[in-house]
């Protein structure tokens, strides 16, 4: 089609260059966007010029353009299109669109103008400047509001321009186009139905620009229309009442809950302020904090579930606009019970102390048990730790008794800490521990009683009168009445004599007190019974036994027996010149009242110097010659014999003796000193003390080897520690036992009327040691126990 219409239009200017030939300027017209090659026209027809001229004469086509739009074929002489025509780009924005051209020969010079009329096609759609056009419009808007649009623009010109305007369906907005002449048209945006931007924020609509091209050709712009928000919606909350639990012990900063609120406006009068809203003194804002932008609430303080299970809070969302609407919501915060409260243990009555006889079941304290939590971790159990006599008995829910039971002795245990534990069922339980003192009260349930079953006082003889020998001590565990003690005599033995008479006690020290002094040759021993008694009520009483030995005091003087006791007499004995060494002379006897050591007596001569004739047997009495007589000896011998016992200090007597030597046996003349003894009579009594000594002998000698026997065996086998045994005699008749760790001393005297054993043991306990004299035909006994001696008597007189 173009092609032809470029025919059409080189023949129409041909036929005008023909009917004019005399003019010197061609005038061609030709479309734009040709292909190149096409034919604008013949020159040299036009020119009436010869096809050889136009090589001969040099035909050129000139121009000022950068391009060589057109040239000329100088074998047919046609002017055909060189380059690409664009009519836009060669003459933009103007109705009519030439090109002129120079057509030069030479031989002769001749110049020839061409104009060349660019025909304008539809071939450009109008365009906007934009792409999008963005027009902010307020929801407030009233209808039928007009709002200018861009124009397009369209290359083309004339009919091919822009010739109406067309807008998309939409039912907010339309069209109103106006013809502006040669100008153009333009079209304005009408608003039709009233905008709601929290329903629609952005309205797209698309303007399309139309040419009158045939075909027509378009161009097309997005025109976003923004709603300019007016603060016209409250915020809202999502929920008008907010349910949240929290723990009691959720730690500060903690969210508890995130409030959300939305307001349909948008800027400032949708963007939200949250805040609390006190309601008079009930919500304490030092508990809870509330992030004003975010809705974030947070702990502040610390939850106490126990105080405050559960707070309602009031909450406000504000928007910003310029006049600010807000909108309020309920938030309910249930505070969760956690295990963090101990059970309390309250004693509400303490009947303190109790009486050691108490029955079982015995109310001794009220107890109550609380716990400040809730749920299971309210719930406590209790009871009583350890192995004290008490229990909890259960009253009423969490109300409990301490009863007695098991039995209380105050003795034992004067007092209890009686340790009571209550747990609660929480998870991790949790437990608290309360110790009550219990103090136990005393009753008269124990006698009073002495360390020991009989107590063994010593007393010495001839003790002053009033003297304190012993003092009685008994224990009551007991206390205050109860204990007190009071002390009195009881019966004695010997029955013959009172206590009363003989002592005194101290009702209150139990010091007993003589009220006379003793004599050991009278009153050995006796025995009375002390009573102890409390003050409770009814009062107990203890007795001890008391057993009081009279201890020997050496205040009798040795007596001297006869026939050397006759006081003025003369005691002389006779011996014959030829008696040989250890010839008997004398045997002088004496006794001695008191006992043990203070009874042991020995024998001393009291000889002039240098006079060594005569010796006597310290334990026997016996006079006896040391050696033979010489010349030189003296007829007469006046002895001296000192008697003295072993007491402290030591008593003693003396006898005078005069030895008379005569010169044979025939001279002796013994006066009879000797106690008449009838012969029958002789003979019975020798034979009853013949049988009394061996008896007590053999005696003596069994007791003596089981005592070894004894001691050997308590030795648990060390008996070679020890020395041997060792049994020794003495030149004067006696004999001794001894052993490393004992030693016993026996004398024996050969007097016929009076024999002498003597015992006398090493390092001892304290014993008895019996004396038993046999005189004539009478025999007794007497025992006497001695502290702190090292050595016991046993003699047989």
């Amino acid at each position: 089609v173009v092609y032809t219409r470029m025919n059409a239009w080189i023949h129409l200017v041909a036929l005008l260059y023909l009917c004019g030939r005399s003019a010197s300027q061609l005038s061609y017209s030709v479309s734009e966007e040709v292909n190149k090659g096409s034919v604008v026209g013949n020159i040299a027809k036009d020119l009436n010029l010869n096809l050889q001229d136009l090589e001969t004469r040099d035909l050129r086509v000139v121009s000022s353009y950068s391009k060589t739009y057109f040239d000329v074929n100088r074998r047919s002489g046609n002017l055909f299109v060189n380059e690409r025509i664009d009519r836009e780009e060669l003459c933009s924005h103007v109705a009519k669109c030439s090109l002129r051209l120079q057509v030069l020969l030479s031989d002769p010079m001749n110049v020839n103008r061409i104009d060349i009329n660019i025909l304008d096609i539809n071939d450009n759609s109008p365009v906007f400047t934009e792409n999008t056009y963005a027009l902010n419009i307020s929801e407030s808007s009233l209808t039928g509001e007009h709002y200018f649009l861009p124009l397009a623009v369209d290359a083309d010109d004339g009919s091919n321009s822009v010739k109406t305007y067309k807008l998309s369906p939409n039912e907010h907005f339309s069209l109103d186009i106006q013809s502006s002449g040669e100008h153009g048209v333009s079209a304005e945006l009408v608003l039709q139905k009233t905008l709601d931007r929290e329903k629609q924020s952005v309205i797209t609509l698309v303007l399309t620009a139309v040419d009158g091209g045939k075909p027509p050709r378009s161009g097309s712009m997005q025109i976003h229309i923004n709603v300019i928000d007016v603060n016209d919606n409250i915020p809202t909350f999502s929920k008008s009442l907010f349910k949240v639990r929290v723990k009691e012990n959720a730690t500060p900063g903690s969210v508890i809950i995130q409030l959300n609120a939305t307001d349909l406006d948008e800027g400032m009068n949708s963007k939200i302020m949250y805040s609390f809203i006190k309601q008079g003194n009930f919500f304490n804002n030092n508990i809870f904090d509330l992030n004003p932008e975010t809705g974030k609430i947070t702990m502040k303080g610390k939850l106490d579930y126990e105080k405050t299970s559960a707070y309602e809070v009031r909450v406000q969302a504000q928007d910003q606009g310029a006049s600010p609407r807000s909108a309020h919501a309920k938030l309910l915060i249930e505070v969760i019970d956690v295990n963090d409260n101990a059970p309390e243990i309250s004693v509400t009555s303490l009947m303190t102390p109790v009486k050691e006889d108490a029955e079982l079941g015995t109310i001794v304290a009220l107890v109550t048990v609380s716990d400040k939590d809730g749920g299971n971790n309210g719930v406590t159990h209790c009871n009583v730790e350890g192995s004290a006599p008490f229990k909890l008995k259960s009253n009423y829910k969490n109300d409990y008794s301490l009863v007695v039971d098991g039995p209380l002795d105050r003795e034992n245990i004067s007092f209890y800490n009686v340790t009571i534990k209550a747990t609660d069922e929480g998870s991790p339980s949790l437990s608290s521990i309360r110790i009550l003192t219990v103090e136990v009260s005393d009753v008269n349930d124990n006698a009073p009683h002495f360390m020991e079953n009989v107590i063994n006082v010593f007393v010495k003889e001839n003790s002053p009168t009033g003297s304190v020998i012993c003092t009685i001590r008994a224990l009551d565990p007991d206390l205050q009445s109860n204990a007190k003690l009071s002390y009195s005599l009881l019966d004695s033995v010997p029955k013959y004599i009172p206590v009363s008479s003989v002592l005194n006690i101290n009702s209150e020290t139990g010091e007993i007190i003589s009220l006379q002094s003793f004599n050991f040759e009278e009153l050995k021993t006796f025995q009375f019974k002390v009573q102890a008694s409390d003050s409770g009520v009814p009062p107990l009483s203890g007795n001890v036994t008391v057993n009081v030995l009279v201890l020997d005091e050496n205040d009798n003087v040795p007596t001297i027996l006869a026939p050397y006791s006759e006081h003025g007499s003369i005691n002389s004995e006779n011996i014959p010149y030829s008696a040989e060494a250890g010839y008997f002379v004398a045997k002088i006897r004496a006794v001695d009242a008191d006992s043990g050591y203070n009874a042991l007596l020995s024998y001393h001569l009291s000889e002039p110097k240098g006079n060594n004739l005569f010796r006597i047997g310290t334990s026997t009495g016996e006079i006896r010659t040391k050696r033979r007589m010489s010349d030189n000896d003296l007829k007469t011998h006046p002895l001296v014999v000192l008697v003295s016992d072993n007491g402290e200090p030591s008593l003693s007597a003396t006898v005078s003796i005069d030895v008379v030597v005569v010169e044979s046996t025939a001279d002796i003349q013994t006066p009879f000193r000797h106690v008449p003894v009838k012969e029958d009579s002789f003979s019975d009594l020798n034979l009853y003390l013949l049988i009394a000594i061996v008896s007590v002998s053999v005696i003596f000698l069994l007791s003596l080897i089981s005592l070894i026997a004894v001691r050997c065996h308590r030795t648990d086998g060390s008996f070679s520690r020890y020395s041997a045994p060792m049994i020794t005699t003495h030149p004067d008749g006696s004999w001794s036992y001894s052993k490393s760790t004992q030693q016993y001393d026996v004398c024996f005297s050969s007097d016929t009327l009076k024999s002498d054993v003597v015992v006398f043991p090493g390092p001892f306990p304290p014993v008895d040691a019996e004396l038993i004299s046999i005189n004539g035909g009478d025999t007794f006994t007497r025992t006497q126990t001695l502290p702190n001696k090292e050595k016991v008597g046993f003699a047989w007189l």
